[in-house]
């Protein structure tokens, strides 16, 4: 977590996902790339020139408005923190997201999950959660600020596969650099139900294979995997979710990308979400 993007749009969410990003920078020695994305209005006129001139003037606007915020959130959340860059750019929101964190090269994206209203309103639920499901890189979402300092109990959902190494290792490297305990969990759902002495035979067997330490293995009955989680979650006192954003057939399919997107919207602790390959 050494270089990371913050999109945003100056909305509340947006402010607190920033100073939780300044947290994790400050504690792993990394950088904070802020963005600003303006999404210019559709407009309809048969005359060219003053539709230009509106775009040109709002543009100018906007990019005034937005430098004069990057610098008061710089000035007021990280004077002594890590070093942080801020870019302004227009045009498709996801679009534009996706070209710089590949641009820049950054290995998580944390972002707020509601965005303010009117022309600003560029973060809202449905964008957060394309960002969550197409995103190449790590996501932290957060809706209100944390100390980083205060994650000690992750809550990890998993669906027990042979082929999540790659997801389970960068769950483990996040356990590591919080320092907290892993609370590795199976919702049992009537969809997908399996007794619990496989389940737990299966958990024994994961723990094991990945070398995982200072951890819980639970099996949570519930109707459905999102409310599973949630209720888990609230039960451990749930401090940070780290889930895949989508599942495979079998004994893999337990957490769909439409799982990974309601939970976000619905839990009020951070949610770290990384795709599935």
């Amino acid at each position: 977590m050494k270089k990371i993007l913050v999109p945003c749009d100056f909305s509340d969410p947006a402010i607190q996902a920033f100073r939780f990003a300044v947290e994790i920078a400050n504690q792993s020695k990394g950088e904070i790339i802020l963005l600003n994305v303006v999404e210019l209005p559709v407009m309809h006129d048969t005359v060219l020139m003053p539709t230009l001139n509106f775009e040109m003037e709002f543009l100018k606007d906007m990019k005034a408005n937005a430098e004069k915020n990057f610098s008061k959130m710089k000035t007021k959340w990280a004077s002594d923190g890590p070093k942080v860059s801020s870019f302004i750019e227009h045009g498709p929101i996801m679009t534009t997201i996706g070209h710089i964190a590949e641009k820049k090269k950054v290995d998580l994206i944390v972002m707020g999950t509601k965005g303010a209203s009117g022309l600003k309103e560029f973060f809202v639920g449905s964008n957060t959660e394309k960002i969550v499901r197409k995103s190449t890189v790590p996501v932290i979402a957060v809706k209100k600020f944390v100390k980083a300092s205060s994650i000690k109990n992750i809550v990890f959902p998993n669906t027990l596969g042979k082929d999540q190494e790659d997801l389970t290792m960068k769950v483990k490297a996040l356990q590591e650099f919080f320092e907290a305990k892993l609370h590795i969990l199976y919702v049992n759902t009537p969809a997908n139900f399996q007794d619990d002495k496989s389940t737990k035979q299966h958990l024994k067997e994961f723990v094991d294979r990945f070398m995982i330490k200072n951890f819980t293995l639970n099996v949570f009955n519930d109707i459905e995997q999102e409310s599973g989680v949630i209720h888990f979650a609230h039960e451990v006192g749930a401090d940070m979710i780290a889930m895949a954003t989508h599942g495979r057939r079998g004994l893999n399919h337990l957490m769909s990308g439409s799982i990974a997107e309601d939970i976000v919207n619905h839990i009020d602790c951070p949610i770290w979400t990384c795709t599935e390959k």
